[in-house]
């Protein structure tokens, strides 16, 4: 496989007319299009996470808001040619902690966006946000500004797991923020945790519980994993549940979940109807996202080819070389071998399955690119299959990674 070519960040921006050359693919339509906007700063960095964050101590001076924000802007006006004239059916503001950020910086930050994009009439703009930063009537005021959909970053209402998951929050605060969150928000996400250090059925049981006398319309549910560059792949966790157990506890939580209304609609994802994640609804369906902020990572589509970016990592150095036309650190076209396995590494997590004919519109390939795999896969009993459905079974969802892999180059 031939490694793909980079674009380093001190090099020319490339004329938009360089992305429109003819190539090999041949997209009829340009899928769907988000807008991710990457807010790097948290209270303090937790040890199991890999994500572009950095702790930014309160004793310090505040956050740098509007310089943040003007970068941001700057990196989306070099961005525009990419996508112009493209609708936006989502935004989502992630991180780090984007709640740090103040309600009156978050309305300016969405105001601006709104005045360089054309987003769609009740567009689903998500904000993350931390119990740990909570205040009460700050959530309304994000509402306020124009967050529509808010992801709470709750993962255990047990004081014991949140210390040894590093969280800057307790439960107390934790259940004070999701009731404030259900005031303001038609619709929010609760994100939980599962197999956590020393954590017993019966605490699991408790958590579940908690989580749902709250009636959330949107539940997003991880195992916690060691990564690699992270302080718990260094000084590992004691008594980490085995994986036999922590299969059993996702069973128990989805159990629990089918039993008030929430559909398991992706791998990690429950929702109520009406309520699933319209933005990461997109990436699975191997939609574009425009990605812009301190390390973003980006996918554009154009009539004859795929192109991923990341931006500048530091996020120092991303607003001063934002500021000077030089936000993107990395760019590489996505090699036509290596769609079929990219797109299925995203769709086959929907646990509904995709109508085939969306590989052909968002790759450009034939479907004879990935007939193959789907064989192999129907003959394995992993998944079920028409003209106008492909489908995991429940061994396909046991087996993801090795049905992803099928469709490897």
């Amino acid at each position: 496989m031939t490694l793909p070519a980079i674009v380093a960040a001190t090099e020319p921006v490339r004329d938009i007319m360089d992305y429109m050359r003819p190539g090999a693919l041949q997209l009829a339509s340009l899928p769907p299009l988000s807008l991710y906007v990457h807010l790097p700063w948290c209270l303090r960095k937790c040890p199991y996470c890999d994500f572009n964050s950095h702790a930014w101590a309160t004793s310090e001076s505040p956050l740098p808001e509007q310089p943040y924000i003007d970068a941001l802007m700057a990196d989306l006006q070099q961005a525009l040619p990419l996508v112009w004239g493209r609708p936006v059916h989502s935004v989502f503001l992630g991180g780090g902690t984007p709640s740090l950020f103040s309600p009156d910086a978050v309305a300016e930050l969405i105001s601006r966006i709104r005045a360089l994009l054309p987003l769609v009439p009740l567009c689903e703009i998500t904000m993350e946000a931390n119990p740990g930063t909570f205040e009460r009537e700050r959530f309304a005021a994000f509402a306020a500004a124009g967050v529509t959909r808010l992801s709470m970053g709750v993962q255990s209402f047990n004081d014991r797991h949140l210390q040894a998951l590093g969280r800057v929050h307790d439960g107390r605060q934790a259940r004070a923020a999701v009731e404030e969150a259900a005031r303001s928000f038609q619709t929010f996400n609760l994100d939980l945790m599962y197999a956590l250090p020393g954590q017993t059925g019966e605490e699991l049981q408790q958590d579940i519980a908690q989580a749902m006398a709250f009636e959330p319309p949107h539940l997003s549910i991880y195992h916690l994993t060691v990564e690699p560059n992270t302080y718990f792949a260094k000084y590992p966790p004691q008594a980490l549940p085995d994986e036999d157990t922590a299969y059993a506890m996702l069973d128990v939580l989805t159990e629990a979940t089918a039993r008030v209304g929430l559909d398991r609609y992706e791998v990690s994802a429950y929702a109520r109807p009406g309520h699933r994640c319209v933005h990461n609804v997109n990436y699975w369906t191997f939609g574009d996202y425009l990605g812009i902020g301190a390390g973003a990572h980006g996918k554009i589509s154009f009539a004859h080819r795929v192109v991923r970016q990341i931006k500048v990592r530091d996020p120092q150095r991303y607003m001063q070389q934002a500021l000077e036309g030089h936000a993107l650190a990395q760019e590489h076209e996505v090699a036509r071998e290596e769609l079929p396995f990219e797109f299925m590494l995203n769709a086959l997590r929907l646990r509904h399955g995709f109508d085939p004919a969306l590989f052909v519109q968002h790759t450009g390939l034939a479907p004879t690119a990935v007939e193959r795999g789907l064989d192999e896969a129907e003959r394995r009993g992993w998944i079920t299959r028409d003209l106008h459905h492909v489908c995991p079974t429940e061994r396909g969802f046991d087996f993801l990674s090795d049905l992803q892999e099928l469709f490897l180059p």
